[in-house]
């Protein structure tokens, strides 16, 4: 796992008052006012300890990368657990996703500021996708890209009624894994 740096009570104060407001409240509801407002104190003294909101969302894409990347790693390891590897990464970053719809929305939409995330914590999250696929990047890249069109389609209640997204998602799964020659890890 890779390690965040060291932050100060303040800062991780924060970042879990932050979380907080944005799981309850979506993106929207998450303004450095408000969350001054959730921790105690003035606007003006928040930004001694988090110098702007772009600082804060990319602390919390920390968080969820290191949650997502634990969740993953757990699941790839998770021998004897049904399924093929790719199978058990998709019930994981699924159930993950879902749990954490606006939170995951934060760290899959939009640019990623890597230059703010700690060194290595991208790569280290996406490892376990890269082992499932025989060690191919691209093909990594696309399984995510198909694990991420479910998960946001889901999300955003964009399957028909009735639809059996479990049966879709080891589908394609599946597909991905008979494609690589991966199966069972």
């Amino acid at each position: 796992m890779i390690e965040a740096p060291e932050r100060s009570p303040r800062v991780r104060e924060a970042v879990a008052a932050a979380r907080e407001i944005l799981e309850r409240e979506g993106p929207d509801g998450l303004t450095m006012r408000r969350l001054a407002d959730a921790m105690g104190i003035r606007a003006p003294s928040l930004y001694k300890h988090v110098e702007s909101k772009e600082e804060l969302e990319a602390l919390l894409m920390a968080e969820a990368f290191s949650e997502m990347g634990a969740a993953l790693h757990e699941a790839i390891a998770g021998r004897g657990s049904k399924g093929t590897a790719l199978e058990r990464l998709g019930r994981a970053y699924r159930r993950w996703a879902l749990a954490h719809p606006h939170l995951y929305r934060l760290v899959t939409g939009g640019p990623l500021p890597r230059e703010r995330l700690p060194e290595g914590l991208e790569a280290w999250t996406a490892e376990p996708v890269v082992v499932a696929v025989g060690g191919d990047h691209d093909r990594a890249r696309a399984a995510w890209a198909f694990a991420h069109g479910m998960t946001i389609l889901e999300i955003d209640g964009r399957f028909p009624p009735g639809a059996d997204l479990d049966v879709a998602w080891s589908s394609g799964l599946r597909s991905f894994a008979s494609a690589t020659g991966s199966g069972p890890i």
